[in-house]
């Protein structure tokens, strides 16, 4: 099964006609969301909210920015003197987020927000430059196929998306579960690469307490549904300090599960990360998740989450 194909189909489905099955309703400021339009907020599709972890005048990286409700409100926080840069793979999704884009601008009062296309484990490669150059010399033979890598690398080196130490806060809405296992420590690892020192990773996601069977992992629905591809917690946490951040801290923890499936409860937990000036990363990129139960407590209390209070509850959605 192509994982990355699977997440496209159902999520450009998913902007063009709600798909309440998606994660799940979050609860947000409700003041941010007036000037966002009725059709972004009922595509919108997460399990936290990780802009509330971000401060006026920095630029903020929102992976997976889906219809652009997040980039909207995150505009909001930053004022006019931060920055927002969308990522999203889904060209229906970008649609949606540019065409209320200005308008969503002026009501505001700024226009700081940008959308790209891109895959969030490949940070470096702009995919609408990809698609020029697939439009201008499509490929026709292995020799052709050769020399667009080598093009393909030469954009990620001369002109990446984003670029190294370029952002300051990281932000993540119930994506990165979406992402191919094969591909999982690459996007950690850019996560780290962009972010400058002293930056954040503020990541809302799905998390398992036991690992993920290989029969649920060939369910594509599951995969499209935020379970298949869900880390378990301690997993989560440790993809982190793995890719070199310092201090990893989890903001919020969903008291009850969102769902349960043959016995594995999924729940959503809301991570900060920091890149300090000692961090690095750790060990070798061919570690693979340990794919193990987390114990109910790490010794820090956590702010839990009773369902209605945050993610998959329907009592406060947005």
């Amino acid at each position: 099964m192509n994982v990355e194909n699977a997440v496209s189909a159902r999520y450009s489905a998913a902007a063009k006609e709600r798909d309440g099955s998606l994660c799940c309703p979050v609860t947000c400021d409700p003041n941010y969301l007036k000037v966002i339009p009725q059709e972004i907020l009922d595509r919108d599709y997460g399990c936290g909210d990780p802009s509330r972890y971000v401060r006026p005048g920095e630029t903020v990286l929102d992976l997976g920015s889906g219809g652009g409700k997040m980039c909207f409100i995150v505009s909001q926080v930053v004022g006019p003197k931060g920055r927002v840069i969308g990522v999203d793979m889904t060209d229906d999704m970008l649609a949606l987020a540019r065409k209320h884009q200005e308008a969503v601008g002026r009501a505001i009062g700024w226009q700081n927000v940008e959308f790209r296309k891109g895959r969030i484990q490949d940070l470096a490669l702009d995919l609408e430059r990809v698609d020029e150059e697939l439009r201008r010399q499509p490929i026709a033979n292995v020799a052709s196929f050769f020399e667009m890598e080598h093009r393909f690398s030469q954009m990620r080196a001369s002109r990446p998306m984003i670029a190294n130490q370029s952002v300051d806060v990281v932000i993540s809405n119930c994506v990165l579960n979406l992402v191919d296992p094969a591909a999982k420590e690459e996007l950690f690892a850019e996560i780290f690469r962009v972010l400058k020192v002293g930056g954040r990773a503020v990541i809302s996601d799905i998390v398992s307490d036991k690992s993920v069977p290989s029969s649920l992992m060939a369910n594509p629905e599951l995969w499209s549904g935020c379970i298949a591809g869900a880390l378990v917690e301690g997993d989560f946490l440790d993809a982190f300090r793995r890719a070199g951040f310092g201090r990893v801290e989890v903001r919020q923890r969903q008291e009850k599960p969102w769902r349960e499936i043959e016995g594995i409860e999924f729940r959503s937990v809301t991570v900060e990360a920091t890149k300090d000036t000692s961090a690095a990363p750790l060990g070798s990129k061919s570690q693979k998740f340990s794919m193990w139960p987390v114990p109910s407590s790490r010794g820090k209390a956590v702010p839990s989450l009773r369902n209605g209070d945050e993610c998959c509850g329907q009592s406060k959605c947005c």
